[in-house]
């Protein structure tokens, strides 16, 4: 049986206010690359997340190919977290969807793990 995605949108929010609240701010440690534009990078998750950074205040292209600690804001943190509880869901009803996390992040600070990526 398949349930249209706007239907787990619509069964996440009413599920919304007994969910697990995430945090708007976020520490992903993961590596750094380039992304499609000059002013975004990709920065995918130790734990298998992917997550478009930018920022106006870290330099970020120093740290490409790099395993860094990114702090960061959650852009539309709310909607970012709907989405994700809907993922939730979908993979706890049986239906066969990636769990990995993806998001858009505003780094406000980066600290090098490693100069490079495992």
């Amino acid at each position: 049986m398949k349930i249209k995605p706007l239907l787990w949108v619509i069964l996440a929010s009413c599920t919304f206010g007994f969910a697990k609240e995430k945090a708007e701010v976020r520490d992903i440690t993961g590596c750094l690359s380039r992304g499609d534009s000059a002013k975004e990078f990709l920065l995918t998750g130790n734990d298998g997340s992917t997550w478009e950074v930018r920022s106006s205040r870290v330099a970020l292209a120093e740290h490409v190919g790099h395993t860094v600690t990114a702090t960061g804001v959650v852009s539309n943190a709310k909607m970012h977290n709907m989405k994700e509880d809907a993922k939730q869901a979908a993979k706890d009803s049986g239906m066969k969807k990636s769990d990995a996390e993806h998001g858009h992040l505003t780094v406000t600070e980066i600290k090098m793990v490693s100069d490079s990526c495992k």
